[in-house]
């Protein structure tokens, strides 16, 4: 293959490397990173006759193989994994020798899915391993120590230990094998898997070489570090890369993670217009048309998904979501249970079912549901976000604190981790800590509008008026603000206490203000007029004897209220 190219300036090159690394994983059967590099070539002009790269040359070793490969991939195709695998025994290319091996490997994980069908839910998935594992690391590992594993075979062999947990030696396979072939994209995707946080990432010796930068702004994504990974996917555009349909719906799953939801959904139509048979992501657009409640969009998604096929995982998914916003949640629960019978490592169908099952009050399953999830993806927030909700149903407040505790670290400005926090303190009667977080979630941009209502109501418990106020103030000043609509009890409940806040330190104008504003909600109307009487009556006995009240908060400014 062709010397990589560090930079993007010459497209080309970067065209010839991918049609060549599309022509070798071709061969070996590897066909999500064919896909992968087939799209992002698309996305790039077409390369003239006289420069297409030269076809692979030929050891005498592959000439000796030809008719067996032929014909073992002939079956291999056909998910005749066994007899692929007896027909390339004695073969002697690396070619053949990666296929045997990958042969052994995938029908070990058909004979695992057969055997767990019909037997067991998706609950207990899991637990069935394949048994050609072992073997393989065996056979895997002597050709490693031997320096005789090329970039294909180094891939396969970090599979097989990341399949038997063996995860930071999959790590070191997998960086290898980016080494020895950088361009096959399996490999950094298992690598990205298998990375937990920033500084692994860092400390991690990678290729220099382009495709690097597509790893580390999905890295990025990952790592809910979506500002920077928007940054280098739209430096990647500019490079040369503006057409990829691949690049588009990353954006879109960026989007998503940071609840931008317009941007998000304005991404996701795109993508549908460009790519109108596309399934894959298509079950996180249905998560955005879920949470907007946009029951038509999303009533025509599944539809169209079934038309195209109703057997992908993402269709599944897409039904679930369209059943659970109908509220109809064990019609929802069992699509989630196809979707995982079809794929018991699809992450989103463990969290979502776990939703389910806290929808209809089964907490244990909607546990054992989000532990499978982490299972598959420690850095997923949302199963440890629901493990948080679970145990809080289940008044077990240390428990809450744990995994609200998982889920702040993988989402650190996330407002909702950081209100959930606050409250499992509350409950545990750590006030200081409690404090901290109910304010550094209004500092990160509440996204509920909570953050301030449960801290001004922890100092109201705590008899510290003053500060209650403060928060109160900040809390309806922001919600006149902005104009927006939001419950009118926690408007009123804060009016409710400022009114009587400023009546009991004499700061007449501002309690009779927050009165008046009283009047406006029904369920403190009555309290409002009552709190008037009480300051008229004051004021009559204030002009007799000629008194000042003594300020000692800032004023309510209601100034911009509608």
């Amino acid at each position: 293959m062709a010397a990589l190219c560090s930079e993007f300036g010459d497209l080309v090159q970067i065209k010839k490397q991918l049609i060549s690394v599309i022509s070798l994983c071709k061969e070996r059967g590897l066909v999500h990173s064919v896909k992968w590099a087939s799209e992002l070539a698309f996305a790039l002009d077409p390369l003239p006759k006289n420069e297409l790269p030269p076809s692979e040359t030929f050891t005498e070793e592959d000439a000796q193989d030809m008719d067996a490969l032929g014909l073992a991939k002939s079956y291999f195709d056909l998910k005749e994994y066994d007899r692929a695998a007896y027909f390339l025994r004695g073969c002697r290319s690396k070619k053949a020798y990666f296929l045997y091996m990958y042969s052994r490997y995938l029908s070990g994980e058909k004979k695992k899915d057969d055997e767990t069908v019909d037997s067991l839910g998706p609950l207990e998935k899991g637990q069935v391993r394949n048994e050609a594992l072992r073997e393989l690391r065996v056979e895997l590992s002597k050709k490693h120590s031997a320096g005789e594993l090329d970039g294909f075979t180094l891939y396969l062999y970090g599979v097989v230990l990341r399949k038997l947990d063996l995860l930071k030696e999959a790590v070191n396979v997998f960086v290898e094998a980016t080494h020895a072939l950088p361009l096959h994209w399996g490999a950094w995707l298992e690598l990205c898997n298998l990375i937990t946080n920033i500084d692994m990432l860092k400390s991690l010796s990678l290729p220099d070489c382009w495709i690097r930068d597509f790893f580390i702004a999905h890295m990025y994504t990952e790592l809910q570090m979506i500002k920077e990974a928007l940054q280098k996917y739209q430096s990647l555009i500019e490079s040369g890369f503006s057409k990829s349909t691949y690049i588009v719906s990353q954006i879109a799953v960026a989007y998503h993670n940071i609840r931008d939801i317009d941007q998000a959904l304005a991404l996701f139509n795109e993508l549908r217009e460009q790519d109108p048979f596309r399934i894959e992501n298509m079950d996180t657009f249905s998560n955005l048309l879920y949470v907007r409640s946009m029951k038509p969009e999303l009533s025509y998604l599944a539809h169209n998904l079934v038309g195209i096929d109703k057997y992908r995982v993402e269709t599944c998914c897409v039904i679930g979501n369209y059943y659970s916003l109908r509220s109809q949640h064990e019609k929802a629960a069992l699509y989630f249970q196809r979707a995982l019978k079809l794929n018991p490592r699809c992450l989103g169908a463990w969290t979502l079912m776990g939703h389910e099952y806290m929808e209809m009050k089964n907490t244990s399953a909607a546990i054992q549901a989000y532990r499978h999830a982490i299972e598959v993806n420690k850095r997923d927030y949302r199963a440890w976000y629901g493990l948080g909700q679970t145990y809080e149903i289940l008044k077990m407040p240390f428990y809450c604190l744990y995994y609200y505790r998982k889920a702040h670290q993988l989402r650190p400005n996330d407002s909702r981790m950081l209100v959930a926090l606050g409250e499992s303190y509350e409950k545990l009667s750590q006030h200081v800590e409690a404090k901290k977080c109910y304010w550094r979630a209004y500092s990160v941009g509440d996204v509920e509008r909570m953050a301030l209502l449960k801290l001004a109501k922890l100092h109201e418990q705590l008899n510290e008026s003053d500060d209650a106020a403060q928060c109160y103030i900040i809390y309806i000043q922001d919600i006149f603000s902005c104009g927006e609509q939001l419950e009118h009890a926690e408007v009123s409940t804060a009016l409710r206490y400022l009114g009587q806040y400023y009546f009991k330190n004499k700061l007449y104008e501002e309690a009779s203000l927050c009165a008046q504003r009283c009047c406006d909600y029904n369920d403190a109307r009555e309290e409002g007029k009552a709190l008037l009487r009480q300051i008229s009556q004051v004021r009559d006995h204030m002009e007799a004897s000629n008194t000042t009240p003594m300020r000692r908060v800032s004023p309510l400014d209601l100034s911009s209220s509608p």
